[in-house]
């Protein structure tokens, strides 16, 4: 865009400190893996990333009319995105249960009963998006319930806001109520009929969904392998070694199999674009066997510490090379806020005698994140021809916040403070394609230059 000229409508720019990932950080916090720009410009034109660098740089080449939004005291990165949410799980949260299998009987199964009404599905729909982006949430892999109108009640909601998503219908022919039990051919028929109706249409994307190895037969295991192969772009999304009680009955329902990654394995669903939530009690076949497929773990600290499953061993993914995020779980985890349960997940690594810098944390829940849904080269990098999807995080959002980043002198010591004392309150605004989809106020407002 030549200096001078007039701006196009569907021209902004946002000025502030910017940090993006080109890397992994990894332990050592890599230099190479990112930019930092203490005075950054984030160009968007027609809803993708034009340009991002410093400020004094690309300034010269805006139009003159150009207003530019300044978000001052504030930190712009891509948006958030979560690797495993249930939507249906809104009202959830915070509910008693003794474990994980006793939390789903008493809790969770008869609220997503309700989920076979398409009008309480997108009544939920609108509370779980509207949360997600008051979060700084802009893209998540979601479960969906056992009901065809609760995938059409959620992408519904979604493509009319135009996000990225991806979601799917629950796949649950055993060992469930009967209220929410299909069959083999009839999960993977209804499936088959809402990924051809949703996957690809604007920024959706579809997940083929089994709830776990417990609640599916072989036949329906088999079916929905059968049809991943036959559409290797979607998405597969699961659980996986997430409770002692639940490997055991996983052991003792599909004996022939050497793991529980195996009865997925055998079924041809561990593969790129594969997500499974959780994978804490694993040898590292498992791991090497997940990586090699390009398969990836979704680590959820929160919802393992709430539900008392375990801690996910970061040195053990690390060295076999296995792909891990981080996620919220809700309603198993305990909010919404990906800044909450980056805290949560550094204290994880502690536990286990290890560490998470803040500057990798970050990295885990945006390009990190992308890389685990195959959605690099679209989402969570704000690299040039990107999707502008990116949120605004406020150092100012509280008094003491705003005291530990005034003495904050180097990156990590700032992002540290995001994530041990931000929440939703330190989301200034959050963006999808460049339009604002949520706000809040602030001690100190985006200015305009």
């Amino acid at each position: 865009m030549a200096h001078g000229t007039d701006a196009s409508p569907l021209l902004s720019a946002h000025r502030g400190a910017l940090l993006r990932f080109r890397a992994d950080p990894g332990a050592s916090n890599d230099a190479a893996s990112h930019d930092y720009f203490e005075d950054g410009l984030l160009l968007i034109e027609d809803g993708r990333v034009a340009a991002c660098g410093p400020a004094t740089e690309l300034l010269a080449q805006l139009p003159r009319s150009l207003a530019v939004t300044h978000h001052v005291d504030s930190l712009i990165l891509p948006g958030f995105i979560d690797t495993h949410i249930h939507y249906p799980q809104v009202d959830v949260i915070g509910a008693g249960g003794q474990g994980l299998l006793d939390w789903l009987e008493t809790y969770t199964f008869p609220q997503e009963r309700r989920f076979s009404d398409f009008a309480h599905a997108s009544a939920v729909a609108e509370v779980f998006l509207d949360e997600l982006a008051r979060n700084g949430t802009t893209t998540a892999l979601v479960f969906c319930t056992v009901h065809a109108a609760s995938v059409e009640a959620f992408f519904t909601a979604a493509q009319r806001r135009g996000l990225r998503m991806i979601a799917g219908k629950v796949l649950m022919d055993r060992n469930c109520p009967e209220y929410l039990r299909d069959t083999a051919d009839e999960g993977i028929a209804t499936s088959r009929q809402l990924l051809t109706r949703w996957h690809g249409q604007d920024r959706l994307g579809y997940a083929i969904t089994p709830r776990f190895a417990p609640t599916s037969t072989p036949e329906q295991l088999l079916a929905a392998g059968r049809l991943a192969a036959e559409f290797p772009d979607v998405h597969i999304h699961s659980h996986l070694a997430e409770n002692h009680d639940e490997i055991e009955w996983v052991g003792r329902l599909y004996p022939e199999a050497r793991s529980y990654l195996d009865v997925y394995d055998r079924c041809g669903l561990v593969r790129e674009r594969a997500v499974y939530a959780h994978c804490l009690h694993m040898d590292d076949v498992d791991r090497l066997r997940m990586a090699s497929a390009g398969a990836a773990a979704a680590f959820c600290p929160t919802s393992n510490l709430y539900l008392g499953s375990g801690l996910f061993d970061i040195h053990a993914a690390d060295r076999t090379g296995q792909r891990f995020s981080v996620a919220t779980d809700v309603g198993g985890g305990t909010s919404f806020s990906l800044l909450r349960t980056l805290d949560e997940a550094c204290k994880v690594a502690k536990l286990t005698g290890q560490y998470l810098s803040p500057l990798r944390a970050f990295y885990l829940v945006t390009l990190g994140a992308a890389r685990c849904l195959g959605l690099q080269h679209q989402i969570g990098t704000l690299a040039t021809g990107s999707e502008a999807d990116f949120v605004v995080l406020d150092l100012q959002a509280t008094e003491l916040l705003a005291r530990r980043t005034r003495a904050a002198h180097a990156l990590n010591d700032v992002l540290s403070a995001l994530l041990t004392l931000g929440d939703d309150r330190a989301v200034r605004a959050t963006y999808s394609l460049g339009r604002l989809i949520a706000s809040r106020p602030t001690l100190r407002n985006p200015e305009r230059l």
